[in-house]
């Protein structure tokens, strides 16, 4: 049972990233009156935005879909660099005076929900001195991300301690390090392997990419000519509304076809990379994958500026298998060595469930991945959690919006009913599900390692991951709570009747 000692909030965050800032500046715009704190980790707000500082650091989706629904993007770069969308978070935060709520260098170690008190009961560890504290609340809201921000993915390349010079992988990248005239060789064949070798290959001496299999890539502008026209005739939220939803639209268009047309995407993305590069090139071998677009994540190069680097020389992509790397470079399975001086490992993320947290239920733990996902944001079984898990083929910000509209909803709808506790349970006839893991049709590398670990979904309403912002935002915009899977229940002490429940469809509405 919680002590009387131990300090107490409504709503605990944890994490200050892009997600648990969005929460936050919700919390504070539709339930005012709640207290609440953010617990983060690290000594800066930002998440993903400040750890990773590697050179041409960028978004890989449009900021008029990345940015919140509730602050627009005036950046005329639609395709922005870390430190701009740094800077917007903070924007966001002081706007909304986060900052006051932020207690850094906490990190949350486990988390324990006690139907008697209605409260979880927070161990949170000072990240410097090591020292651990609790802290309690009625609803825990986790917004820390779904990657390790301490152990990226490393594979284990024979040899690798011999080589003579720096070894980086891009989540923990060295500040100040000079790679002018260095010979690169960057690992990896995903967004942040083509984010690095262009920016990389402007000082460098050479920087060659060695990937096992292509992806798709697809080149676009890094300004949206439309966004940037209509803020000079429109008021700045009408115009960040209406790009917004032009670019959720053409996201949903160009997915939906990726699903019922894949051959006929696949040869316009080819199309465009061999219009870039040229008829020599061989774009078969290093551009063209064994599965359909958007089975994995399409790579987004603004500017074209990975083809650029490639025409010039000052890059090159090899696609071949590693058999170890050298003193001085790698050896690859077809021969052929890549000299390097610098060695980057673009080799991905390690994914956590629920930020790594252990969390239990009235002295029980959770077994995340014996529970069901509830809307894509909360758990059968368990009480006064909810998550943010963005869309793998949209915007992460998109989900986290409405995640943190859906919490905000639930807070008020228990204070309503006079209730201390939620919870989605089965119903009788959920026990007749198919269940699926908890994302399907989409399968690279980082996906598939860690599947296993996280909590399943059914193959039907409420319980599907549905990866669909347009039929997401209709359940939180329109839907109503009490659907018979999510229960209120734990009246406050001395309540008497609850409220009457709203009628289908009643909901805090908000701009896209």
């Amino acid at each position: 049972m919680a002590g009387s000692d131990i300090e107490h909030f409504e709503v605990i965050i944890v994490g200050a990233g892009v997600s648990g800032i969005g929460a936050a500046c919700h919390l504070r715009r539709q339930c005012l009156d709640r207290t609440f704190t953010i617990l983060e980790g690290r000594d800066a707000i930002g998440g993903t935005w400040d750890l990773f500082r590697y050179p041409g650091i960028r978004s890989d989706s449009d900021m008029h879909t990345f940015g919140y629904n509730f602050k627009p993007w005036l950046n005329p770069k639609s395709i922005a660099d870390g430190p701009a969308i740094r800077a917007y978070v903070h924007e966001a935060a002081a706007e909304h005076a986060i900052g006051p709520h932020i207690q850094f260098r906490q990190r949350v170690a486990g988390a324990a929900w006690s139907s008697a008190d209605a409260r979880w009961t927070v161990e949170v560890e000072d990240a410097e001195s090591g020292t651990r504290r609790r802290l309690s609340c009625g609803f825990l809201f986790m917004c820390a991300g779904y990657y390790s921000y301490d152990q990226p993915h490393r594979p284990d390349f024979s040899g690798i301690e011999q080589f003579q010079g720096p070894v980086i992988h891009p989540q923990h990248w060295p500040e100040g390090l000079d790679y002018s005239g260095k010979r690169i060789a960057v690992i990896g064949s995903g967004a942040t392997a083509m984010t690095l070798v262009p920016a990389m290959a402007e000082q460098a001496a050479k920087v060659t990419m060695i990937q096992r299999s292509p992806t798709y890539v697809v080149s676009r502008p890094d300004r949206d000519a439309i966004a940037n026209g209509l803020r000079k005739v429109l008021p700045e939220r009408l115009a960040y509304a209406i790009t917004r939803w032009k670019n959720v639209l053409m996201q949903h268009y160009f997915y939906h076809r990726t699903r019922v047309a894949p051959e006929r995407i696949k040869a316009k993305l080819l199309a465009q990379v061999r219009k870039h590069l040229g008829a020599g090139y061989d774009v078969d071998s290093h551009f063209t994958p064994s599965y359909y677009p958007w089975d994995e994540r399409l790579c987004l190069i603004p500017n074209a500026d990975l083809f650029k680097a490639i025409n010039g020389g000052r890059a090159e992509v090899v696609t071949d298998g590693i058999t170890g790397i050298t003193a001085n470079g790698v050896q690859l399975e077809s021969g052929r060595h890549v000299d390097a001086d610098i060695l980057v490992t673009a080799t991905g993320l390690t994914l956590e469930v629920l930020g790594g947290v252990k969390f239990e239920v009235d002295g029980e733990p959770v077994h995340f991945p014996d529970t069901l996902n509830y809307k894509g944001m909360m758990y059968s079984g368990v009480p006064n959690l909810a998550s943010v898990f963005g869309y793998v083929n949209a915007s992460w910000t998109l989900r986290a919006d409405l995640t943190a509209e859906y919490v905000c909803q639930v807070l008020n709808r228990m204070q309503e009913l006079g209730m201390r506790q939620c919870v989605p349970k089965l119903r009788e006839d959920d026990g007749e599900m198919g269940i699926q893991p908890w994302i399907v049709g989409f399968a690279p590398g980082y996906i598939a390692r860690a599947m296993h670990r996280f909590p399943k979904q059914g193959d039907r309403d409420p319980w599907r991951n549905t990866q669909n912002y347009l039929q997401d935002r209709k359940m939180v915009r329109r839907g109503t709570l009490e659907d018979g899977a999510l229960t209120f229940s734990n009246p406050v002490p001395g309540e008497s009747e609850a409220a009457a429940p709203p009628s289908p469809g009643e909901s805090t509405r908000e701009a896209a």
